[in-house]
C-alpha cells in the first residue's frame, strides 16, 4: 500500500497523466470569458498579478458584478475582481490594490485606460437609456403610415423589365 508507513518510493509510474493542459475557452466561447482572458492585470505586485493570471487560466475568475468599497477612501470605486483599493488610491499611495503592500508594481496603472473604460461605459448607458425611451414611445403609438402601394408598383416594374429581358435572350 502506498500509505504504509515508512513506504516513500513509489514502483509504478503515475496513473492518469494529462495528455493536453486545460484551456478555459475550449468549450466556453462567451463574450464574458472573452473579456475575461483580455483583461490586463495593472497595479499588482507580481505576485498577485501570478494569482490572477492562475485564476483566469483555470476558469476560477469571477468579475465583479457592481462596484465594491475601497479600503483607503470608502468610497464604492473598487471596480476590479479580488482587489482592496481602488485604482485613484493604488497609483496616489503606490501600492498594491489587491493585497495593499507596498511592493514594486509590475504594470502600472494607466489613467487613459480607465478614463476609456468610464466613457464606454457611459455610452452604453446612454443607450440603454434611448431604448427603454423608444420601447416606451413605441409601445404607446403604434405608427403604421407605410405606403405598401409604391413597393407593389415597384415590384411589378422589375418584373416586366426582367420578361423584356428574358423574352430578348431567347429570341437571341
Amino acid at each position: 500500500m502506498s500509505s504504509q508507513k515508512g513506504n516513500v518510493a513509489r514502483s509504478r509510474p503515475q496513473k492518469h497523466q494529462n495528455a493536453f493542459s486545460f484551456r478555459n475557452d475550449k468549450f466556453d466561447t462567451s463574450v464574458q470569458t472573452k473579456k475575461i482572458n483580455a483583461k490586463l492585470h495593472d497595479g499588482v505586485c507580481q505576485h498577485c498579478k501570478q494569482v490572477l493570471e492562475w485564476r483566469v487560466k483555470y476558469s476560477k475568475y469571477k468579475p465583479l458584478s457592481k462596484p465594491k468599497k475601497c479600503v483607503k477612501c470608502l468610497q464604492k470605486t473598487v471596480k476590479d475582481s479580488y482587489h482592496m483599493i481602488c485604482r485613484s488610491c493604488a497609483c496616489e499611495l503606490e501600492v498594491c490594490a489587491k493585497c495593499g503592500k507596498k511592493e514594486e508594481i509590475v504594470i502600472p496603472i494607466s489613467n487613459k485606460l480607465e478614463k476609456t473604460a468610464d466613457v464606454e461605459s457611459n455610452e452604453i448607458s446612454n443607450c440603454r437609456r434611448r431604448n427603454r425611451k423608444f420601447e416606451e414611445q413605441s409601445s404607446d403609438e403604434l405608427d403604421f403610415d407605410l405606403d405598401l402601394n409604391e413597393s407593389e408598383d415597384e415590384e411589378q416594374d422589375n418584373l416586366r423589365s426582367y420578361t423584356k429581358t428574358k423574352s430578348a435572350s431567347m429570341k437571341t
